[in-house]
């Protein structure tokens, strides 16, 4: 009878927690396990949250209170809890879900051998510490080939900025580097695993100052040092703060080749008002500055951002700064969202606007963003561009790939196609993704 173990893991939020999933998974396979995609066929069942929309925690509680029905048909089936929600509520998850077995924190996923062992023995640990270890120097990623040409890669996590609307310096942690030298190594393990696009992640990627081998590094150094790395075709790197733009890191866009000409630079809002209520450390005159000597050093290159509509206070007027901001940059892509308290934030203290209203502007800013976006995604009809194909489409004959600029690319080609990188002319838009035919010859 076989004694191999299944996990299943359900990940919500950013790409973060995308890698961090992996690398639970990669903790977890030397303890005798092995990922399923069905939660009903798990040993254990590993939910890792995130806090930034709303109501995460509530959400994650609804989640637990589905799942009891797997555990009164498999009374042996573990339960944990781990990421940002376990990090901010710890034991009062298993307090009111008795059913989970353990909680484990984003900075403490290393620990998960133990904590599981702890499970066996009849206990219910909780790890929702700092430790001052780096938890990535105790986990082997797994050697298997990966199913896609593309993947994520932490270089830094947590943040200083404290945005008057954010709970991540309260769940991340402060910003920590991870040492350079171990960034490249594992980049070069992916790129014998098959991958030739790698996207660096951070809380605030590009505040990044990790130790070298001759001090210390830069996000451009790193990037720099990367591109180094023969049979990486393409690097990408998110989320990014304003503030820490240096000029070096501007520069590369324009010096260094593989380094993909799009960038996500949040600015939340137009209102210099607003955003000093934000606690954004800058102004609109000051993002757009930014802005252009990015566009100076690479012309083409794609604008993504984040917008908050409805913080604390905000005017119509102060609004309507937001959509002028919006004009100006003409975002190739964007995020918005109503404000919702988050609580321990100090925004969730003050007078908020009124939902309706709320609603409204949204309604605006992302009527206004889509023709943006789709002026864009126009403008790209009739082009030749470098497409990566990353996987099968879900029509037959097709595979769909990633533009240099972000888009999904759907077009007709073969299977083993899959991981290269093809030059393709772009026939169609549609809402979200190109379509295109490769062009040969």
């Amino acid at each position: 009878m076989s004694t191999e173990k299944k996990l299943f893991i359900k990940t919500y939020g950013c790409q973060m927690n995308v890698y961090d999933s992996e690398r639970i998974s990669d903790a977890l396979i030397p303890a005798g396990y092995t990922v399923t995609t069905d939660e009903t066929q798990a040993d254990l069942v590993l939910l890792n949250t995130c806090h930034i929309r709303e109501k995460a925690a509530e959400k994650i509680y609804s989640e637990l209170g589905r799942l009891k029905q797997l555990k009164l048909k498999k009374p042996d089936m573990k339960f944990g809890v781990a990421g940002c929600v376990a990090q901010a509520e710890g034991q009062e998850i298993i307090n009111r879900q008795p059913m989970v077995d353990f909680v484990v924190g984003s900075q403490a996923y290393h620990r998960l051998p133990e904590m599981v062992k702890s499970v066996d023995e009849g206990g219910k640990p909780v790890e929702i510490d700092f430790p001052t270890e780096d938890k990535f120097d105790h986990i082997i990623r797994s050697k298997a080939k990966r199913k896609l040409p593309s993947a994520f890669l932490t270089v830094q996590e947590g943040c200083d900025k404290f945005c008057a609307f954010c709970v991540v310096p309260y769940t991340r942690g402060a910003e920590v580097s991870r040492p350079a030298q171990k960034i490249i190594d594992e980049a070069k393990q992916l790129v014998d695993q098959g991958v030739v696009e790698i996207n660096l992640l951070g809380q605030n990627v590009n505040a990044y100052h990790g130790q070298g081998v001759d001090g210390e590094w830069s996000l451009a150094r790193l990037i720099r040092e990367l591109a180094k790395i023969d049979a990486l075709k393409r690097i990408r790197f998110t989320t990014s703060h304003p503030n820490d733009m240096d000029d070096d890191l501007i520069a590369a866009h324009g010096d260094t080749e593989k380094l993909m000409p799009y960038l996500h630079l949040p600015v939340q809002a137009g209102s210099d008002k607003i955003l000093k209520a934000m606690n954004r450390h800058h102004t609109a005159e000051e993002y757009l500055k930014v802005i252009e000597r990015i566009r100076a050093a690479r012309p083409d290159i794609a604008l993504s951002g984040d917008f908050i509509v409805g913080f604390p206070g905000e005017t119509e007027e102060d609004f309507q700064q937001t959509l002028d901001l919006c004009e100006i940059v003409r975002y190739g892509q964007a995020y918005s969202f109503k404000y919702s308290t988050r609580p321990g934030t100090p925004a969730a203290e003050w007078d908020q606007v009124d939902e309706a209203e709320k609603a409204d502007r949204l309604r605006r800013l992302q009527t206004l963003l889509t023709k943006h976006q789709m002026d864009f995604q126009l403008s790209m009809v009739g082009k030749t561009l470098p497409v990566l194909l990353e996987k099968p489409a879900r029509d037959p004959g097709q595979l769909v790939g990633k533009s240099e600029y972000l888009h999904a690319v759907h077009m007709d080609a073969a299977p083993e196609l899959v991981g290269t990188i093809v030059q393709a002319k772009v026939t169609r838009t549609e809402r979200n993704s190109l379509g295109a035919k490769i062009v040969t010859g």
